[in-house]
């Protein structure tokens, strides 16, 4: 009887963690960009972004405005992340060196907008629009 009861709560668990990470994962129309670490080398604050195209055909250029937060909350810069092409349904890491700027003196960063998008040679919203900003640190991502 106990062995029944370990087994269905075993099953109900594993059910559920497949549902909430299907919801998780679920990118469809979206772009994730996710804040994967921030690395303070030669004086500068290189932060790496986990980036997934989820509108099901390529972005042949995404470009965004991002702004810079110290811990304080105060903006520190305003700076162009380019995240090149991004292929449908396939993640890609993309690395960026902020010169002059410790990761522990990051608090914030924030996508202001995108200021290029091109989906099919044509300009495009869904960059701006579809963006799903996340952070696995200690530093906020907002869009």
């Amino acid at each position: 009887m106990k062995r029944l009861g370990l087994c269905t709560r075993i099953l109900a668990f594993a059910l559920f963690a497949g549902s909430a990470q299907a919801q998780e994962t679920d990118l469809t129309g979206k772009v994730s960009v996710e804040l994967n670490t921030a690395q303070t080398a030669g004086g500068a604050c290189t932060v790496t972004f986990l980036i997934t195209n989820g509108i099901g055909q390529q972005i042949d250029a995404a470009v965004y405005e991002t702004v810079l937060f110290d811990r304080d909350g105060q903006v520190n810069r305003l700076t162009l992340f380019d995240f090149g092409t991004l292929p449908p349904d396939r993640p890609r890491v993309r690395q960026f060196a902020v010169p002059q700027l410790s990761c522990d003196h990051l608090g914030q960063i924030l996508f202001n907008g995108a200021n290029a998008c091109k989906v099919a040679g044509q300009d495009s919203e869904i960059c701006g629009t579809g963006l799903l900003p996340s952070s696995r640190t200690t530093i906020k991502v907002l869009g």
